[in-house]
């Protein structure tokens, strides 16, 4: 199975669970009262969002390039990622306010049969976070990992409202509030996890530098190939589940124009037919200076 088709089983799995249980926590939160609860089925709502625009981004980042955009449309993974982040960061603070009104509002305790839905969802959404964030990393999507985190904070959510809950039962009179208090520390992680999810993903737009490791890899296979003195200097940007090369490689400075092309062509080929997930190499060529040599190729940049 190619890596946008597994990012897109996963997404929609994600979704059609998250529909569900949304259901499920929002209509046990109103009948057994707890906004816990409640807000935690608003959480899985918005999460059924995400996982719709995740999917988008995916689809639209395979899309070939074309006239209006030459380097494809890989970004739109990043977009998607970046929308998905603000959306976890926008259910926090939702959730974070609703939780200071209901404890500036005295309620009822909330209902035992709450106890059970909890655990369920608890363990349904940490499989599901598992699993996406598994993939996510396969394909080194940031989208697919920013939906994971999606479902992890929902499992947050819903075992901090099971521990609120917990404590509003065994405490009694006057430990009604226990569960909103319980949302609203919860709400502190997930800020952090869409902060630090949504940077990456604007990292990623604005072209970023990679892993070093990564230069390193491109260099070597660069530096492999038969006529090429040293490499000069190597750009690589991350664009979708791909990434885009800049390259200046030393050749001899005496070799033709057609010489030079073809040390250009392989370069580009080599990189593109590795594991590396290259999608498209800009190779320029310069002449090699006297102190070049075949060692330089894999110094650090």
């Amino acid at each position: 199975m190619s890596s946008i088709k597994k990012g897109l089983l996963v997404t929609t799995l994600g979704a059609g669970v998250n529909a569900l249980l949304a259901t499920v926590k929002i209509a046990t939160g109103l009948i057994g009262n707890s906004y816990a609860l409640v807000a935690d089925g608003i959480e899985s709502t918005t999460d059924v969002i995400s996982s719709v625009i995740t999917w988008t981004g995916l689809r639209i980042s395979t899309k070939p390039a074309d006239q209006c955009h030459p380097y494809g449309h890989g970004k739109a993974e990043s977009i998607a990622a970046a929308v998905v982040s603000a959306a976890l960061l926008g259910a926090a603070a939702l959730i974070a306010v609703q939780s200071i009104r209901e404890i500036l509002n005295p309620h009822h305790a909330p209902a035992w049969f709450t106890l059970p839905v909890l655990v369920g969802v608890v363990a349904t959404k940490e499989t599901l976070y598992r699993l996406a964030s598994r993939v996510g990393t396969s394909i080194d999507s940031t989208a697919v990992k920013c939906d994971a985190w999606h479902h992890r904070s929902d499992a947050i959510t819903s075992a901090a409202a099971f521990v609120g809950i917990s404590i509003a039962l065994i405490g009694g009179p006057g430990y009604e509030s226990a569960d909103d208090w319980a949302a609203l520390a919860a709400c502190g992680i997930i800020a952090f996890n869409g902060w630090r999810l949504l940077r990456n993903a604007m990292n990623e737009m604005m072209d970023a530098d990679v892993s070093e490791q990564l230069h390193q890899q491109v260099r070597k296979l660069s530096a492999g190939v038969s006529g090429v003195v040293r490499i000069e200097k190597c750009r690589i940007r991350k664009s979708g589940l791909g990434y885009l090369v800049d390259i200046h490689v030393e050749v001899d400075g005496d070799m033709s124009v057609k010489g030079g092309h073809k040390i250009a062509h392989d370069v580009g080929e080599k990189l593109k037919s590795s594991p590396l997930r290259v999608k498209d190499v800009l190779v320029h060529i310069e002449p090699a200076t006297k102190e070049s040599d075949k060692d330089d190729a894999e110094s650090s940049r």
